[in-house]
């Protein structure tokens, strides 16, 4: 099982496959400093 954040930790640097294509690179990518990420871990 990953390790769960704390508050005050740093994002871990991830890139992730987008619906419909690309990637996206976190948090490089944000746009701002205080934003949601919502996982889905869609169908098994």
């Amino acid at each position: 099982m990953a390790e769960k954040l704390n508050p005050g930790e740093l994002f871990p640097n991830l890139t992730l496959h987008v619906v419909g294509g690309g990637e996206i690179e976190l948090p490089a990518e944000l746009d701002s400093s205080m934003t949601f990420v919502l996982f889905f871990r869609g169908h098994w």
